[in-house]
């Protein structure tokens, strides 16, 4: 028997030889060995953006026998080569780290992420490095990298041992880059029979990921309305503390646009049954018309496991999982059918009826780091599709959202969704991903990771230790992809109390008057730079680049900002800066050029550190010399309606111009060219060119202020 499986071992290995890179669009590389299995991130991908096949073609990267693929009877290895000045980013949704480099990364799905395993959110395959490339592996199973690993080969040349005395085991333990041999980047898939690599040439950074995001479909383009603020109601509240709510923040003036109601709108919430709650909300359609008039969209929250009561139940029970979770029926998502059934059903009881968006809960893995919290399906469920549960976990969160934004897609409406998890190639999908952590160092970090794997990464704002706590927190959601209070267990608005239990009391702070000063005077900021934030979210779609990133993406030859994941880019213009930690005070670094700290206009050098402080009501922020920043007049909400007043401020002497995008704002005539292109430009006085097929304007100039001229 022993020899039997050798002969089959060489066998597999045997057959996974001999394979050669193929490019399927430009500058994207794909080699293939074995089997593949039949649920892939691949295979659940939106077509492809139009937009990649205008890339010029780069070459392969790596020498084909550079990458071995070795198919065996544990499964898959897949060996790729790794210089020794080169860092390796990604891996999706990362928490605890930033550098991937001498690590071993699981990217598993897992609602509780722990630091530095790769436990994550939105899990991901790939990789990008600092050398400009980046690498999928085509897999949904769990799969661990081994990033720097040293293989025994013909070149090695081993070197005198370190006898330094080692006096703790993190010392001792630690991983740590080692010479004397080449480094290798080796994955390990268990179970596998088959697997596809896939390779996004350059030549830079950048345009790695370009190619990766317009391989996926393209970026997401949310709905205009979705840029605003998204306040989450009590998890008990009634139809009447939504009307509270709606009319408070309207009176006093604190922008926002979307209201979410948790949990208890429903009869059943854990597993759902997606019927409206009467006792809590005896009027939906009038709660909708009634919001919907005083300017908010309206976002529900769910999880996709369905209750007995439910009536998706009778329709779901042959398509659904072998498994139970909280006594509902696991939606075989895989299969197109149940797609079909769930998302007809949202559509003809909330989306026709108004509803904007929903918030998909609970689609992440239970937290597998604990034994206790045993709460989601395990991963010996099986499905009818033929996915079995380790392939559904990594892939159930990304097939969820497709299914319910292929509700709006469908009708022509753009939106704006959150989710719990996600996955690989999932660019295109106008979705936020949340967690239940709260570390703010962690959520910085996260915007960062976010940016390199095609994620949009929502660093909510619930519950503060006090003041300074949570105005930080504000500062960053304000400053991110979407910004979301989140008051799940409050009955009132955290800047008015931020203890609990006087909260829910109607207990306020004295400073709670000038704390809605504050809130709002941050809020309108964020609506002053939707134009700006809209125009990248536009050139994300059409071009794949994200509109928030780290500084390595811009600046990949720059040491200094290769570990920096405290500090965040929004386009190519403005930096981000925000402090994490108690005090007023920080170090920045500012890469090459010249900066203007927003709030006093003060220029700094670039390409070095400097100490620099923000009060609670001003924005961690810098912008770059030669930038034009169109700033709007802030509203309260944003319609279809909405015209921005711009009031522009031109930093430096001889700047860029700035191009914005102006559409509906809602729909997808976009893609049919229903567009105008808006640039703003400086020659000593400011211009403003509109170019395209939209009739409307959207963008209007009322100032131009030069920053920076006497320099």
């Amino acid at each position: 028997m022993r020899k039997i499986i050798l002969v089959w071992t060489w066998m597999l290995g045997l057959a996974a030889s001999g394979q050669t890179f193929r490019q399927i669009e430009p500058g994207i590389y794909i080699v293939t060995a074995g089997q593949e299995d039949a649920h892939t991130p691949l295979r659940y991908k939106e077509p492809v953006a139009k937009q990649l096949r205008e890339m010029p073609a780069e070459a392969n990267p790596f020498a084909k026998e550079s990458v071995h693929i070795e198919v065996n009877a544990r499964g898959c290895v897949v060996d790729l080569p790794l210089s020794a000045d080169e860092n390796i980013y990604g891996f999706g949704l990362q928490m605890g780290s930033f550098v991937q480099n001498n690590k071993k990364k699981r990217p598993l799905v897992n609602d509780h992420p722990l630091k530095d395993l790769g436990y994550t959110h939105a899990p991901q395959p790939f990789y990008i490095s600092n050398k400009g490339y980046a690498v999928l592996i085509n897999t949904a199973r769990y799969t661990t990298f081994y990033i720097g690993t040293n293989r025994k080969n013909t070149d090695y040349t081993p070197l005198p041992d370190n006898q330094k005395a080692k006096f703790s085991t993190d010392e001792l333990y630690r991983s740590s880059a080692q010479s004397g041999s080449k480094p290798r980047v080796q994955v390990d898939i268990p179970g596998a029979k088959g697997v596809s690599v896939l390779v996004f040439a350059g030549p830079d950074m950048n345009s790695a990921l370009r190619r990766y995001n317009l391989f996926a479909g393209g970026g997401s383009l949310p709905a205009l309305w979705g840029l605003g603020m998204k306040f989450r109601l009590k998890t008990d509240s009634k139809q009447e503390d939504a009307y509270r709510i709606a009319h408070y923040l309207r009176d006093k003036h604190i922008p926002c646009d979307v209201i979410g109601l948790e949990p208890k709108w429903q009869t059943r919430a854990y597993s759902c049954s997606y019927v409206w709650n009467n006792e809590m909300f005896p009027n939906p359609s009038e709660l909708i018309s009634r919001t919907r008039a005083m300017g908010y969209k309206l976002n529900l929250w769910e999880h996709a496991f369905v209750h007995p009561s439910s009536p998706l139940h009778p329709r779901l029970r042959s398509k659904s999982g072998s498994h139970l979770v909280w006594n509902g029926l696991v939606p075989d998502f895989a299969d197109s059918t149940a797609q079909r059934i769930f998302a007809a059903y949202h559509d003809t009881c909330f989306v026709q009826k108004g509803i904007a968006a929903f918030k998909m809960d609970e689609c992440d893995n239970s937290n597998i780091t604990r034994g206790d919290l045993n709460w989601s399906f395990p991963e010996l469920t099986t499905f009818p599709s033929g996915i079995d549960g380790e392939q559904m976990h990594q892939l159930f969160g990304l097939l969820y959202q497709k299914t319910l934004y292929g509700v709006f897609r469908k009708h022509g409406m753009r939106t704006c969704l959150d989710v719990r998890a996600s996955g690989a190639l999932a660019a295109p999908y106008p979705v936020s991903v949340y967690s239940d952590t709260y570390d703010l160092e962690d959520y910085v970090r996260m915007v960062c990771n976010a940016g390199l794997t095609g994620l949009l990464w929502s660093p909510e704002v619930r519950e503060s230790a006090d003041e300074e706590d949570f105005f930080r927190r504000v500062q960053v959601a304000v400053l991110s992809a979407q910004t979301l209070f989140n008051g799940w267990y409050l009955r009132y608005p955290a800047w008015l109390q931020f203890d609990k239990q006087l909260n829910n009391e109607g207990q306020f702070l004295s400073t709670a008057t000038k704390n809605e000063d504050t809130v709002r005077r941050l809020l309108n900021f964020r609506m002053s730079l939707v134009p700006y934030l809209y125009a990248q979210f536009a050139r994300y779609r059409m071009e794949g680049t994200p509109p928030f990133k780290p500084l390595v993406l811009n600046y990949p030859t720059d040491k200094a900002v290769a570990e920096i994941d405290n500090q965040f880019l929004i386009g190519d213009d403005l930096l981000a800066c925000p402090i994490v930690t108690k005090g007023n005070e920080r170090t920045v670094y500012l890469p090459e050029g010249r900066w203007y700290n927003f709030n006093t206009n003060e220029r700094l050098e670039g390409g070095r550190t400097h100490t620099v402080r923000f009060g609670l009501d001003e924005l961690p922020l810098f912008v770059r010399e030669g930038t034009i920043l169109p700033l709007s007049e802030p509203v309260d909400c944003l319609t279809p309606q909405t015209t921005f007043i711009l009031h522009c401020r031109v930093y430096g002497k001889q700047p860029r111009n700035t191009l914005l995008f102006e559409d509906d704002g809602v729909s997808y005539a976009f893609e049919n060219g229903i567009y105008n292109k808006v640039s703003l430009g400086w020659n000593g006085r400011g211009s403003l060119k509109r170019t395209g097929k939209l009739k409307g304007i959207r963008y209007r100039v009322k100032s131009w202020t030069q920053i920076g001229k006497e320099d």
